[in-house]
């Protein structure tokens, strides 16, 4: 299909041509706008989405703190192998008692030692991310947030393209309308 197109006019939508349309030259604004849309609203989105995940992350490595368990009831499989799930008690900072499921070393015994991550309301919740490993996740969803963004004023010019091309078919329709009855007069 390319073969009949002839060679490619860079910035043509601008140009001065007796055949461009309007449409021609508004499809070209709303390509030059999208692009625009695209990679502010992926930059911005992107930017604010790695910043919330990087406080988020910051802000449960200041509250979260390491506590000792101990082991209430044996912990299934041999000394020494994986981590497996057992039955906890610890005490929260304020003195409170709580028991829990958490993952402690294979063949444990009851009365094992075991340290558990808690919030400051002394639940049970997992190890904070490290510094490294909090700058690495908020990259990747801060790009799958810009990338998701960004399709927004993408799928809206597609919308607004195909608007376009269906006002394009019509005014080729109506200018054959117009030149259709001439094709057929003799011109001797």
């Amino acid at each position: 299909m390319a073969a009949f197109r002839g060679p490619r006019v860079w910035l043509w939508r601008w140009r001065r041509n007796p055949l461009r349309r309007r449409v021609d030259a508004v499809e070209g604004w709303a390509v030059l706008a999208t692009w625009a849309l695209i990679v502010l609203t992926g930059v911005l989105v992107g930017l604010a989405s790695t910043h919330s995940v990087e406080q988020g992350l910051a802000r449960e490595r200041a509250e979260w703190r390491p506590v000792t368990a101990l082991v209430v009831e044996d912990a299934p499989g041999t000394a020494g192998s994986e981590k497996v799930w057992a039955k906890v008690r610890w005490s929260a900072a304020d003195g409170t008692r709580h028991t829990g499921q958490a993952r402690v070393d294979s063949g444990s015994t009851a009365g094992t030692s075991a340290t558990v991550w808690t919030d400051p309301q002394g639940r049970l919740v997992t190890e904070p991310a490290t510094e490294s490993e909090a700058r690495l996740r908020a990259a990747l969803v801060g790009a799958l947030a810009g990338a998701s963004a960004a399709t927004v004023p993408y799928v809206g010019w597609r919308l607004l393209r195909g608007r376009l091309e269906r006002r394009r078919m019509e005014e080729w329709d109506e200018a054959w309308e117009r030149f259709d009855p001439m094709w057929g007069r003799n011109t001797r």
